[in-house]
């Protein structure tokens, strides 16, 4: 929960943005205290956080459709729909200060932390210190989050908030939340202090053990710390959350400098009903450098099949330049999209090893037949030996444009060695070793010697290969197709994830345009439009509201 006030941390000296936190909620009084702020604004559940109830308002057109979702998704999220209305920042960065204070009147800042790497409002990636900010700059939010805790005699963890306008360098204070946050790791790895400890400490009746002129002189002296948040959804179809069980896991290797927090193992099902964060990865190290460097490292040690993660869009991330540079903005994934978006082809020996990986996975198994022909038939048999032929593709990450194809022929030439032809490539007299617990295929290419995990799951094959993932998919044949009764949805409107109807916003017979919201859904503890793809008219409607 966070708590608001704006006349006490005016009275408090800490700046304030400029913005409506009054009680009056009537839609057409909020619309107008928006065109006496101007656009565009930001509409904010007062008893908010993690971007839920958030909306940006750009122009007045919009105002009361957005309201209408912000205050419903407030209202599922935290029984509660009172919004308060803020001048939106075109250039923001999200600064916030770890402060804790005991009874006996002292506060300390704890450091800072970016957080201005974000999508739908919510953090992906946290950092500390901040990039790029100025030492009296920096000293001076740490005091005035100082000021804030103080002047509403507050006892224990908190986090003040900011905003801070990169093009005047001035920073504006938005809340404090009442607890620790998900990403307080951060502050523990440039700190060296345990938070939760000291909770126990102040809510004890103790004193804080440290004090701010020992906290900065720790700061100085441990680097830099990253955390990223690992979600189970789908950034290619706007960061859609996903769900379902977690069929592999293998998470990176814990050390000092990186830490892991985690809830799930390998067999659990992420629900839907709630958020879809499944692990925090925390690194640090001397430089801002190395921890990015660090942070890549160990992203490209996580596999996880199952539900889509953030994983592979985390790496892009540690690799972007402006990124690497410290250039943050709240608005840096929109800046950037086509960077981070960019599709990325498996090569002929990612198809190869998908291939192999899955023919020496049924033959360890004693399965030489096929899985209901997904894997071609068996020709050319001699003594045992498999002569495969294996179409495999990769699916658009976003459902929309074409898919990429590999025509895959593997000839077992002797126990352990193939000959591999995928499309216009020829790689003979390949040796293979397939280790079924890992799922690691160790293959030696006649140039090379790769060492690949293949999961199998239903119709789908997941590669981590030189430290990318590939979601590939077997092509059924026509015939399995007919006998599973796959239907033809070109002219249906699917739910990207399971999920709650909340509202309905069409009828049967309605004409629609390209965008307009068709259906409103919740899932995850999020709530999000699905639009019409295309101009139309609706002929059926399956689903009503409350349907889950």
């Amino acid at each position: 929960m966070a708590f608001q006030s704006k006349d006490i941390m005016i009275a408090a000296g800490v700046p304030c943005i400029p913005g409506y936190h009054g009680n009056n909620q009537d839609p057409a009084f909020l619309k107008a205290q928006a065109e006496r702020i101007g656009f565009p604004v930001l509409l904010k559940a007062v008893k908010g956080g993690g971007g839920k109830g958030m909306r940006i308002v750009r122009t007045v057109d919009e105002f009361s459709e957005q309201l209408i979702s912000a205050k419903s998704e407030a209202k599922n999220s935290f029984g509660d729909d009172v919004m308060l209305v803020e001048k939106y920042i075109t250039t923001p960065r999200h600064i916030e200060v770890q402060v804790f204070a005991d009874k006996y009147g002292n506060c300390v800042a704890l450091g800072e932390r970016d957080c201005s790497i974000q999508r739908r409002h919510q953090k992906i990636l946290e950092e500390s210190p901040a990039p790029h900010l100025a030492q009296d700059i920096r000293e001076d939010l740490w005091s005035k989050a100082r000021d804030a805790a103080l002047a509403v005699g507050y006892e224990g963890a908190g986090t003040v908030e900011f905003i801070f306008d990169s093009e005047t360098g001035k920073f504006f204070f938005m809340e404090m939340n009442t607890r620790l946050q998900v990403e307080h790791p951060v502050t523990e790895m440039v700190t060296g202090v345990d938070l939760v400890r000291w909770q126990f400490i102040v809510a004890e009746g103790g004193s804080l053990p440290l004090t701010q002129d020992e906290i900065k002189r720790r700061i100085m002296t441990r680097g830099w710390g990253i955390e990223a948040r690992i979600y189970a959804e789908n950034p290619d179809m706007n960061f859609t959350p996903d769900s379902g069980r977690l069929v592999h896991l293998r998470t990176p290797s814990r050390t000092e400098t990186v830490r892991i927090d985690d809830g799930f193992v390998a067999g659990d099902e992420v629900s839907s009903y709630y958020d879809p964060m499944i692990a925090k990865l925390i690194v640090g190290a001397p430089s801002r450098r190395e921890a990015i460097q660090k942070l890549r490292a160990a992203l490209s040690e996580y596999e996880i099949v199952g539900p889509a993660t953030n994983i592979e869009f985390l790496k892009k991330l540690c690799e972007s330049p402006e990124f690497i540079a410290g250039n943050v903005q709240t608005g840096y994934i929109q800046k950037h999209g086509n960077e981070l978006f960019a599709k990325v082809l498996p090569n002929d020996e990612v198809f190869a090893q998908a291939a192999l990986g899955l023919l020496m996975q049924e033959i360890s198994e004693g399965k030489v037949e096929g899985v209901f022909g997904y894997l071609g038939s068996t020709t050319g048999l001699m003594s045992g030996l498999q002569h495969r032929r294996i179409p495999i593709i990769q699916p658009p990450p976003d459902g929309v444009g074409g898919a990429v194809q590999a025509d895959v022929e593997v000839h077992q030439t002797g126990p352990s060695t193939f000959d591999i032809r995928v499309n216009n490539s020829f790689y003979p007299n390949v040796t293979s070793c397939y280790e079924p617990s890992s799922k690691v295929l160790t293959s030696h290419f006649p140039r090379a010697r790769l060492s690949t995990t293949v999961v199998r799951n239903d119709n789908s094959v997941t590669v981590f290969h030189k430290g990318k993932q590939y979601r590939l998919e077997y092509v059924p044949p026509e015939w399995i197709e007919k006998a599973l009764g796959v239907r033809n949805i070109a002219n249906s409107i699917l739910t990207p994830m399971p999920c709650k109807v909340l509202r309905v916003e069409v009828h049967e017979g309605d004409t629609v345009t390209k965008d307009q919201a068709l259906v409103v859904i919740e899932s995850m503890k999020m709530e999000m439009a699905i639009r019409s793809p295309q101009d139309g008219v609706i002929s059926k409607i399956l689903h009503q509201e409350g349907v889950g």
